[in-house]
């Protein structure tokens, strides 16, 4: 049976920072400088854009046939990042929060200062010191509607594959955060929780301050989509709730007509639908590219596996983990997802034994598909339990003693980090990259 030819996409934030590791407000010089290099080599400059705050940066790629494609450009724009970084006296920061406390500038734009006054700033400015990694898998062209949410022409297998698409992304949230915790400390302590899950996407239930914990339709996890129906209801209530919140903020009517707010565009959640043609995934903290390479890996495969079996993917009630029963994948109903597993994933991580089955399933049923990456998923499932998060091993060496991170300290965390990017991406194979993920020790090493 021949797999559903579908493409895949990535976006990086990084923070920008200087030689010391301080935080520099430099980004547009620094764009101006990739732009210019990107034309030289006969790349696209527009993969590399500005972030709502001039000390963040975003590295994009263009839409990959496969994930080797998509690995492949996502390193040879990091790699020119990097190299224009080194010419300015700059280095690319990248792990999901900065380790110290920091004053963002944010840039004067409307639709940034619409979003501040309906969250709150203090919120707002959780956004400028976290960075995510946003993966995009696409679905059937033509199938999202920005008008109506699902195109009224599409086929009814096509709005299946749509569902199942998002619903598979929905049940992988909290195996994402699991699995790619990076910097374990925000505004110079170690909270103990995963600091770009909890200060972006916030929550209520677990008392998390962050830039939606009131206004969770907008930027928290949205529960599977049973039905076509549900899915467009579901983002109609979303845009709803969204207006409401900036006329109670007092946003002006003319201010919100300008904003040109839509059902796709009023979305910050983990996972939502993309104008592109794509369900963007936005759980995943920004990482170095090891990592980044193994959730391309991941998720690719999960997709590919239930495009290529036709298998329809459903929450089952008490369903804690993904499992396969003829041509229907099960994954955890929503309660659990979003309740107890969230909050164990964002505390214990794989620590804990229901988060540790839940994330083996998940690569056992992705291993299964086969090709380059597969041998390195199942060795992940087999070996589990010695896994250990970028944000485990910053601990080891960067044990806090006080309560404050040392500013001397902090900035050296910078600075190893920066070096650690710079080193995987000189020696990770460009021209084969997810096929190093099974073959190169070091690449290994950095799961194990």
């Amino acid at each position: 049976m021949n797999v559903v030819k579908r493409r895949i996409g990535l976006e990086q934030e990084f923070f920008l920072v200087d030689e010391a590791g301080s935080l520099s407000d430099r980004a547009d010089d620094f764009l101006n400088g990739c732009h210019i290099m990107a034309q030289t080599q006969g790349l696209d400059p527009k993969y590399f854009v500005p972030e709502f705050v001039k000390s963040m940066v975003e590295i994009n790629t263009p839409p990959a046939d496969t994930g080797t494609e998509l690995a492949k450009v996502y390193l040879k724009n990091l790699k020119l990042a990097l190299c224009v970084a080194q010419q300015m006296g700059l280095r690319l920061y990248p792990l999901s929060s900065y380790p110290l406390h920091i004053t963002p500038v944010m840039r004067d734009h409307p639709n940034y200062h619409i979003q501040a006054r309906t969250v709150g700033y203090d919120k707002f400015l959780h956004a400028a010191k976290c960075t995510g990694t946003h993966l995009h898998l696409e679905v059937p062209p033509g199938v999202i509607d920005p008008s109506v949410v699902v195109s009224y022409n599409s086929t009814s297998a096509e709005r299946e594959e749509l569902l199942n698409i998002y619903n598979l992304a929905t049940a992988c949230d909290s195996a994402l955060i699991s699995l790619t915790r990076a910097c374990p400390f925000y505004e110079g302590q170690a909270i103990g929780l995963a600091a770009h899950t909890i200060r972006y996407r916030g929550s209520e239930t677990f008392g998390w301050e962050g830039v939606y914990t009131h206004l969770q339709p907008v930027g928290g996890l949205m529960p599977y989509a049973l039905s076509v129906e549900g899915l467009v209801e579901q983002h109609f209530a979303r845009y709803y709730a969204w207006l409401q919140a900036m006329e109670k903020a007092g946003i002006e009517p003319n201010l919100i007509k300008q904003a040109e707010i839509s059902l796709l565009k009023s979305a910050w959640n983990p996972i939502r639908l993309n104008k592109l043609g794509t369900v963007e995934i936005r759980c995943i903290d920004s990482n170095y590219p090891s990592v980044t390479l193994a959730v391309i890996t991941l998720l690719e495969k999960a997709a590919n596996r239930v495009r290529r079996e036709k298998l329809t993917v459903r929450p089952a009630k008490e369903m804690q983990i993904f499992e396969l029963v003829g041509d229907r994948l099960y994954v955890p109903d929503f309660e659990y997802l979003n309740g107890e597993l969230l909050y164990t994933s964002a505390t214990e991580g794989l620590k804990n034994p229901k988060v540790k089955a839940y994330v083996d399933s998940i690569l056992q049923f992705a291993s299964a598909e086969g090709g380059e990456g597969a041998n390195f998923l199942a060795k992940l499932s087999k070996h589990l339990d010695h896994y250990q998060t970028i944000e485990a091993r910053i601990l080891q060496e960067f044990t806090q003693t006080t309560t404050q991170l040392p500013l001397d300290v902090g900035l050296r965390l910078v600075r190893e980090c920066c070096e650690n990017l710079e080193a995987e991406v000189s020696w990770i194979d460009t021209e084969n990259p997810l096929a190093a993920l099974d073959t190169d020790e070091r690449l290994l090493a950095q799961q194990y």
